[in-house]
């Protein structure tokens, strides 16, 4: 009677062997969805991950918030035994004598000039390497990327010798332009393979249109490249800005104490060879770190789209 039936409904087509295919693999997905909404519709689930969370949130606060008690703490009660994680006194002293310190403002200066220059030139020069090794195709272009990439292999305490020389050997110890370049060395790389990943996303049908439309290399870049690349530019930046702030090193051996920087300066400052003023110490650390997380926190949406824009190429 079956078989009747199938004779007078016809020949039955079979089915394509990618159709089973997809109806196999997308009814093993839907399953593996359901189990994963039905496991996260348990109280167990939850509790484990907010407890995941929350044991990792504090173990990456804890230095933070020891910085800052350590900061409202008298100096008398710093070397406490044992040490108390809740302070039994605050005090603003710290910050009292930071602020009444004008070394430190000179510090500060030194070290947004310094950042500054080395942020706009990273981003200028990486900005079109970058789209070098991005849009144009030439001999030696990979190699020269690969060495490019390469330099970031050698540590600096290996290069510092031959940058000490090279720049007393020009005048330029104890100057601005020093630090820079230094600093620039170590950030160019980074910057380079950052903004050619975001240059990688950008149609190639964007730039041939603007040079139908008469616009040449220069103006294709500044009008239309660089516009649509602003979060890649912003990371970079950020990126040399950072590592201009932060560096201890070069800026230890290369500048006097006029042109110091604010690591070096607070390290020569407030540790000696008998003492630390640790208070003092982690005071002028929280007032260092405050413009660096102000500037994250505001470029946060722009520096997360320059970071991932090169991860999948569209």
């Amino acid at each position: 009677m079956k078989a009747a039936t199938q004779l007078a409904a016809g020949p039955v087509t079979p089915m394509p062997a990618e159709v089973m295919i997809d109806q196999v693999v997308g009814g093993r997905r839907g399953r593996r969805r359901r189990t994963r909404a039905l496991r996260a519709e348990r109280p167990g689930v939850r509790i484990s991950a907010w407890i995941t969370v929350v044991v990792l949130g504090g173990f990456a606060l804890l230095p933070v918030y020891w910085l800052v008690a350590t900061s409202l703490t008298p100096a008398t009660q710093v070397f406490a035994y044992p040490p108390r994680l809740i302070p039994s006194e605050i005090t603003l002293e710290a910050y009292a004598k930071l602020f009444a310190d004008p070394d430190l403002f000179i510090y500060l200066r030194n070290s947004v000039i310094v950042s500054a220059i080395t942020a706009v030139l990273s981003v200028l020069v990486s900005a079109y390497m970058g789209y070098s090794f991005s849009k144009f195709r030439y001999r030696g272009r990979r190699a020269l990327m690969y060495f490019v990439l390469a330099s970031q292999m050698f540590p600096q305490a290996l290069l510092l010798v031959t940058l000490y020389t090279v720049f007393a050997a020009y005048g330029l110890l104890n100057t601005y332009t020093a630090l820079v370049l230094s600093f620039t060395t170590f950030t160019l790389p980074l910057c380079v393979w950052m903004l050619k990943g975001f240059f990688d996303t950008i149609p190639d049908e964007l730039i041939e249109a603007a040079r139908v439309d008469g616009a040449s290399r220069l103006r294709t870049i500044h009008s239309i490249v660089l516009p649509l690349s602003a979060p890649g530019l912003v990371a970079a930046g950020l990126f040399a800005f950072v590592r201009g702030w932060n560096d201890l090193i070069f800026a230890l051996t290369l500048a006097g104490p006029d042109k110091q920087t604010l690591p070096p300066g607070l390290v020569n400052t407030f540790i000696g060879e008998a003492s630390t003023a640790w208070p003092e110490l982690m005071a002028a650390s929280i007032v260092t770190s405050l413009p660096v997380a102000i500037a994250f926190i505001a470029l946060q949406r722009y520096l997360v789209g320059g970071l991932t824009a090169g991860a999948v190429k569209g």
